[in-house]
């Protein structure tokens, strides 16, 4: 893995010369549209870099884009990787370990997300401060490199509180609907059973994906601050489950993505 990220990591970096980005950026389905804020320095097809994974999903674009955005240098992944793709969990969070050796001080991640918690409707934004994962493996399972975290990685705060509040006090002031939750991570592809969503509901999930906490995994391991939002694109109550489809869900994330872009360039400004 070190031998493949340090090739991945020195192709990038004599394709963008001295660009230092400060911050690394996931954008979640429905939500590329961050990236028409992002001054454009470079652009990089994942299917052109190195041992890089290539996102199959036909609305996830597969970019690494290189700019500025709110005054700060940033590297933005427009289409994230899922497990469900068929993809290892190493190869997932491949993207993040490079974004790391690439100088980046902080992830902020986003994604679409079904909500559990009927007080948190369709088209809410969620702020993460916790998450429970069912996913089926982890992508620190396997040899550890100590260069890149410890064995045992602690996960107490997982997500940044600091950057959380201040996310809460930006929507506050802009009348953003803004909750704070716990994001429940699954397999996929399919959505939920209503017995799954009344489970999911029960061991504490405001929101259901079928992303991120791969990510977020990797980036404590390697003591990278972690900042992340769902957009709520449906409703996961058992008692009215309504069938919902793909092109709702980004329909959905579209809507909401002007509100999502506002949180992140804030944050980002406002970044040390």
């Amino acid at each position: 893995m070190l031998d493949n990220i340090q090739r991945t990591v020195a192709y990038i970096k004599k394709s963008i010369g001295d660009f230092e980005p400060e911050a690394g950026i996931i954008l979640g389905t429905g939500l590329g549209g961050l990236v028409k804020e992002i001054e454009v320095e470079k652009q990089m097809l994942y299917a052109n870099i190195p041992d890089f994974p290539v996102a199959t999903l036909e609305f996830h674009s597969g970019k690494l884009i290189f700019g500025t955005l709110a005054g700060k240098k940033v590297v933005a992944m427009q289409g994230r990787l899922h497990y469900y793709e068929g993809y290892s969990m190493q190869q997932i969070t491949f993207p993040v370990r490079v974004m790391k050796m690439l100088g980046i001080k902080t992830l902020f991640v986003s994604n679409a997300s079904g909500s559990l918690n009927a007080d948190f409707k369709t088209g809410d934004l969620m702020v993460i401060e916790d998450h429970i994962n069912l996913q089926p493996s982890n992508p620190l399972i396997g040899s550890n490199y100590e260069e890149l975290g410890p064995r045992f990685p602690d996960m107490s705060q997982p997500y940044s509180k600091e950057l959380t509040q201040k996310a809460l006090q930006i929507a506050k002031q802009n009348n953003i609907t803004c909750h704070k939750g716990v994001y429940v991570a699954v397999t996929g592809p399919n959505l939920e059973t209503r017995a799954e969503y009344r489970y999911l509901r029960i061991i504490g999930g405001d929101a259901v994906g079928m992303s991120t906490v791969p990510e977020v995994i990797v980036a404590n391991h390697m003591s990278l601050p972690v900042f992340a939002i769902s957009v709520l694109t449906d409703e996961g109550f058992p008692e009215v489950l309504k069938p919902v489809s793909l092109e709702e869900i980004i329909e959905t994330a579209q809507k909401a993505e002007p509100h999502l872009t506002h949180i992140l360039k804030e944050l980002i400004a406002g970044l040390d």
